[in-house]
């Protein structure tokens, strides 16, 4: 008998459809945004949060904010997760994206209101990204990755809004050097892995008799004086292993003068190898002489503080590095080290992908004219959505001025009439005192492929945002 479906749903279970889902993915979005909205810029708040553990997580950092929340709303988890994928793939602008993805929504919720099809705006959203992206070619300029002194001045103007700007030119030269380190070129193909090289089996035997146990352990004793003796043969002065080292093998050892290492990450097992140039084996039967790293000068271990640490220095052609830091707390250790993975990031983006942008809010700016001029060109509804994308973008220099406590609607309006200059395309906002500058003067500059990335995922995530008309979602039942 044919009739009407039946949707069986869970009693926790809550089902929306229909407009009152795009607004509610746009109000989460929005949501989202407003609370990171006053960790972009130089005058940037400090968050303080209690993680699952009871433990403090104080940042400014977007994705290190997001990673704490617990949010219930599929649009809220969305924005959580564009701000995830932007730190995996550039290590940086995950603030920026947050934030103009929250605005790229929000002027979308007047189009809806009037009843225009979400495929049709999501259609002059695409249309208005492609045109941005080679907006941003044309506006880039080079770089010289081998000048020392610019490639400083790149990676300062990306930590000069976090907690470790006061120690910003010690940072710069460590990230600049263990990018530098962990650089990688082979076949014409440039490799740079910092999470890998640069950072800040069970048995069972049944024993039924007491001479088992004895054979047994001539066996163990046996087996590993042959591990022993196939080591020592290669004549090594240190060796590390990820696994435990008896005592009778560390005498075998000893007798040899051969130090040895024991329960090594495998991480930093791999970033040992890959510095000494040594290969890592799995079974010592299989061992040659050219698998012995020869690249390390000098091994030592240091006292720091309650703890030891191992030292492997003077390396002739190490390819990874140990970046080791020290601090008064858990919590400024761990925001320094989000901050230097920052500035890390930068300079290998920088070094794949030569080219710079203007910061502060200018590039926005320039973009946004070329949008409005171009969308004059357009024809029928399309071209609404498509201006809107372009005053979406003016949210990031209007930040900017909000959180430094200046006048939103003077600053904001001088901008826009400064770029219909001549010449004028990277004027920006002084971050620090809310007033127009020459962002080129100020050394304030963004890599072409953090700025590119940020406005792909920040039109994707609202693509999605618009494009729901329903879901579905657990919730709890209020007494």
């Amino acid at each position: 008998m044919m009739g009407r479906p039946i949707v069986v749903l869970s009693q926790n279970m809550k089902r929306e459809s229909g407009r009152k889902v795009q607004k509610g993915n746009i109000g989460a979005a929005k949501a989202i945004a407003d609370v990171i909205r006053t960790c972009l810029g130089p005058r940037a708040m400090m968050k303080m949060l209690l993680d699952p553990m009871g433990g403090i997580v104080m940042t400014n950092d977007g994705n290190a904010i997001l990673r704490e929340i617990q949010v219930q709303h599929p649009a809220a988890k969305s924005m959580i997760e564009i701000s995830r994928t932007q730190d995996e793939e550039v290590g940086d602008g995950t603030t920026s994206v947050i934030i103009l993805a929250g605005e790229m929504l929000s002027v979308a919720e007047q189009f809806l209101e009037q009843q225009m099809h979400p495929t049709v705006i999501i259609s002059a959203y695409r249309h208005a990204l492609d045109d941005m992206l080679d907006m941003l070619k044309d506006i880039s300029t080079p770089v010289d990755v081998n000048d020392k002194a610019q490639m400083l001045k790149i990676i300062n103007s990306a930590i000069c809004t976090k907690a470790l700007s006061h120690w910003s030119t010690m940072a710069c030269n460590i990230a600049l050097d263990a990018v530098r380190t962990v650089e990688l070129e082979e076949h014409g193909r440039k490799e740079i892995n910092i999470k890998l090289y640069a950072k800040v089996e069970k048995t069972d035997i049944e024993i039924t008799r007491e001479e088992d146990f004895s054979r047994i352990l001539q066996m163990e004793e046996e087996y590993i004086q042959t591990i022993c003796e196939d080591i020592i043969r290669l004549k090594p002065d240190l060796i590390f292993t990820e696994k435990g080292i008896s005592d009778l093998a560390q005498h075998y050892l000893m007798k040899a003068n051969i130090t040895a290492i024991r329960r090594v990450r495998k991480t930093d097992n791999n970033r040992i190898s890959r510095a000494c140039g040594a290969r890592i084996a799995s079974r010592t039967e299989e061992l040659r002489e050219e698998d012995v790293g020869t690249g390390a000068g000098l091994f030592e271990i240091k006292k720091i503080g309650d703890e030891y640490f191992t030292f492997v220095t003077e390396c002739k052609d190490p390819k990874a590095c140990t970046i080791l830091l020290r601090g008064a707390s858990k919590e400024i250790l761990a925001e320094v080290e989000r901050n230097l993975q920052d500035a890390m990031q930068v300079c290998r983006n920088v070094l794949l992908d030569p080219f710079l942008l203007p910061g502060g809010g200018a590039v926005e700016m320039a973009v946004s004219k070329r949008l409005i001029e171009r969308s004059k060109t357009l024809t029928g509804v399309e071209q609404w959505p498509y201006r809107a994308v372009a005053q979406a973008l003016e949210v990031i220099p209007r930040t900017l001025i909000q959180n430094c406590g200046a006048s939103t609607i003077r600053v904001l309006t001088s901008l826009r009439a400064k770029h219909t200059l001549e010449g004028c395309e990277s004027w920006g906002v002084n971050g620090e005192t809310g007033t127009l500058a020459e962002m080129n003067e100020l050394g304030i500059c963004e890599p072409l492929a953090v700025k590119a990335q940020t406005y792909k995922t920040a039109v994707e995530v609202r693509g999605a945002g618009v494009e729901w008309d329903i879901h579905s979602s657990m919730y709890e039942q209020l007494d």
